[in-house]
């Protein structure tokens, strides 16, 4: 049939052959995407990187090899198609977002490694904590330069962004101030991010001291840390926050720690006895790491003596339960050994006194007969 005669319908056709022809190249381009992962898994079976990257960016990947296909079909079509400049703009807009989110997912597939290759669930996992804090901090980092970018490309992409981006800018005047006055935390915790990220003052599972509550640090994100508090309650403080302040951090180079049970008892109690005993105790427990269990008088008052009993664990949860399991032995060894040295009341009565008392007593009219 002839459609000469019929401009509106031939350019019809011409649309359609474009669009038969697009959607044959995305189905083309789907299937080589499929085939093609298949195959490159079988060869990356030993390599933990690519093997992850197949998988968390097989949508994106596979978004991406469809849109250009259908924007090299798009740039090849004739000039004249109907409603080809709209489509080309939204392809290539659309290309850059799926470019934008496989650069995404590359992120994360190389975040996921660094996790897989280096377990925080080791006995030591010092290493692991510190280089678990750097991926998660640097890649939350990483999302939001590909965001800003892929925007950046989004905007180029659109006919009239350049101008729009000029007259924007030389009209921001106070309102840009205020934008900036405003972003100023969300800077200053992303800057604080990157600190943290490098000096690592805290680390993923650190043990803290945050306004005199002790937590671990259970999550580190863009622009907060998570504490989770001993009592599972959650801690939230801003990242900019830990720059700024002193704060305890009880396992920065290790996680070992020192323990101390602190002992009131009279000046009577044999020493070297409740030390005998503390030692004995010590090495009978399986919280003590065998470092370091010592005993010494540190204080005394008009009342009674301190004993303070130091012990050393492997990290701050068993220190805690080490020390009260030596404060419940110790105290019931010195009841049941020693009761007189628990602690308690002098009162010491002055002869002189006494005798007045007694001499008082002697004259008391009923004291006669």
């Amino acid at each position: 049939m002839n459609l000469s005669i019929f401009p509106e319908l031939q350019y019809l056709e011409a649309s359609l052959y474009v669009l038969g022809a697009a959607l044959l190249a995305a189905l083309l381009a789907g299937v080589l995407h499929h085939v093609g992962i298949m195959l490159l898994r079988r060869l990356i079976r030993n390599r933990p990187y690519l093997a992850n990257l197949s998988f968390i960016a097989y949508r994106a990947s596979q978004a991406c090899l469809i849109l250009f296909a259908v924007r090299l079909v798009l740039t090849g079509a004739p000039d004249d198609t109907p409603w080809l400049v709209p489509l080309s703009y939204l392809s290539s807009v659309a290309l850059v977002i799926a470019l934008t989110w496989l650069a995404m997912r590359c992120i994360r597939a190389l975040s996921a490694t660094v996790v897989q290759l280096n377990p925080v669930t080791a006995a030591d996992n010092l290493k692991a904590r510190r280089i678990l804090t750097q991926t998660r901090v640097l890649t939350r980092s990483a999302y939001f330069i590909a965001a800003l970018l892929g925007l950046s490309f989004v905007l180029l992409t659109l006919p009239g962004a350049r101008q729009f981006g000029a007259s924007l800018l030389a009209s921001a005047g106070v309102a840009g101030l205020v934008a900036g006055i405003a972003a100023r935390p969300v800077l200053g915790n992303f800057i604080a991010g990157m600190q943290i990220a490098f000096s690592q003052p805290i680390r993923i599972d650190d043990v803290l001291i945050v306004h005199g509550e002790w937590g671990r640090v259970e999550e580190i994100t863009g622009s907060f840390v998570v504490v989770r508090i001993w009592d599972e309650r959650r801690l939230i403080v801003p990242l900019q926050w830990f720059i700024e302040n002193p704060f305890e951090n009880w396992t920065h180079t290790s996680s070992t720690i020192l323990g101390t049970v602190f002992l009131w008892l009279d000046f009577a109690v044999p020493v070297p006895a409740v030390r005998a005993e503390f030692e004995r105790v010590c090495k009978q427990s399986t919280l003590w790491d065998g470092r370091v269990c010592v005993l010494h008088v540190t204080d005394a008052n008009e009342r009674a003596m301190q004993l303070r009993l130091l012990v050393s664990a492997k990290d701050s949860g068993t220190a805690f339960d080490l020390r009260c399991t030596i404060r419940e032995a110790m105290i019931g060894f010195i009841a049941l050994h020693f009761p007189e040295s628990l602690p308690r009341l002098r009162a010491a009565l002055d002869a002189e006194a006494a005798r007045e008392r007694v001499v008082s007593g002697a004259g008391h009219p009923h004291s006669e007969g």
